[in-house]
Formats: structure tokens, C-alpha cells, sequence
């Protein structure tokens, strides 16, 4: 069997970076529970 986790910066960033995050409805969601929560990093 294959490993499930292979890791690649591109794809990292594309699917979990700030830009992403900011453009969707819902990703603007995740950043503000994150602000809220205190976290140092806010994504990717």
C-alpha cells in the first residue's frame, strides 16, 4: 500500500493558505474563529 500523506508545498499552500482562506465565505469564517481563538498562525 501507497502512504496517504505525501507531502507537496504547492498543494499545501493552494488548499490551506491565507489567500484561499480570505477568498471563500467560509474560509473568512475559519480566520475570524482563529483571531478570535488567539492562534499565532492563522493558516499555512
Amino acid at each position: 500500500m501507497s502512504q496517504t500523506y505525501n507531502p507537496k508545498k504547492k498543494k499545501r499552500v493552494r488548499t490551506h493558505g491565507f489567500l484561499t482562506r480570505n477568498t471563500t465565505k467560509g474560509g473568512k469564517k475559519v480566520l475570524k474563529r482563529r483571531r478570535a481563538k488567539g492562534r499565532k498562525k492563522l493558516s499555512v
